[in-house]
């Protein structure tokens, strides 16, 4: 980690003398400069920013858009804000984890259907099948095939949580074998949405997925790369039909539970009605005075 005190010339490269933010959202402004330095290299991994106060001058702006910019970048895994003496905003590591939670949080806010996931990862993953057939290792068959073990051994003992977080591994090795980190980060953001679907949906695993991650590896032993991709798109789709009766299961239970909710309201009305007169009627046998005192209404 470095830390660069002066940061000499900053100012300048990222605002001339008169182009001090202008936009109705400032922040937006202040943070896409920022990123600008990241790609030319002027800012790298570990660097720290100038303070808030220095930054609002060099802006032109308010030190609350510079705050506001600052608080962005760090929900977008940029920077690390760190407090303390030693404190400030730091440039962080790139975290491919950021891909992962966006892609969650479309899906869960309904911007990303299962259709549309379906079909995604259906063209992902024929690429992958083909990279990893043709750069694919001999210890990278054999990775798979001990992932392909241990996700048939969590299945037997039924310990499902696990054998999902395993399935996500299975996934990961095979875009590893690619040698592209792109294709290994888009792998793992599509298999952690699916995998927090099924976690949802309380989906039942399918009995085929260990006999098909087999056939798939022995296909890419052998270099046969269009089986390969047959198989692996014929289970992904299969999978999502899974994914889709979970999901309607999951809505008509929802359905009905909200349907008997006002029932219950009215049962729980009526004994609680029928109990009061109980009361009441004890009361009044018992006292006209304690039967009139009871049935007016507390102040």
């Amino acid at each position: 980690m470095t830390d660069r005190p002066a940061f000499a010339g900053f100012a300048t490269r990222l605002l001339g003398d008169d182009d001090h933010i202008r936009t109705p959202r400032i922040f937006e402004a202040i943070c896409e400069q920022i990123r600008i330095q990241l790609s030319l290299g002027h800012l790298t991994p570990g660097d720290k920013l100038p303070a808030e106060r220095d930054l609002a001058v060099q802006f032109g702006s308010s030190r609350t858009a510079v705050r506001e910019a600052l608080r962005s970048l760090e929900m977008a895994g940029v920077i690390e804000l760190r407090k303390g003496v030693k404190g400030g905003a730091f440039i962080r590591e790139g975290d491919p984890a950021v891909v992962t939670r966006s892609f969650g949080d479309m899906v869960h806010l309904g911007r990303i259907s299962l259709e549309n996931l379906t079909e995604s990862r259906v063209i992902i993953q024929d690429a992958v099948i083909k990279l990893a057939c043709e750069r694919g290792t001999a210890a990278d068959f054999d990775g798979l095939e001990q992932s392909i073990a241990r996700t048939e051994q969590l299945t037997r003992e039924q310990r499902y949580d696990e054998r999902r977080v395993q399935l996500l591994r299975f996934y990961r090795l095979l875009a590893l074998a690619t040698r592209n980190e792109v294709m290994v980060i888009i792998v793992d953001a599509l298999t952690d949405v699916v995998l927090k679907i099924l976690a949802r949906d309380s989906a039942v695993p399918r009995q085929d997925t260990v006999r098909v991650q087999r056939e798939i590896v022995a296909c890419l032993r052998r270099g046969d790369a269009d089986k390969a991709s047959m198989l692996m798109s014929r289970h992904l789709k299969a999978l999502h039909g899974h994914l889709f009766d979970a999901a309607a299961q999951r809505a008509r239970a929802a359905a009905a539970a909200s349907a008997k909710a006002p029932k219950a309201a009215v049962k729980t009305a009526a004994k609680v009605a029928v109990k009061k007169a109980a009361v009441a009627k004890t009361a009044a046998s018992t006292s006209p005075r304690k039967a009139a005192a009871g049935l007016r209404s507390p102040r």
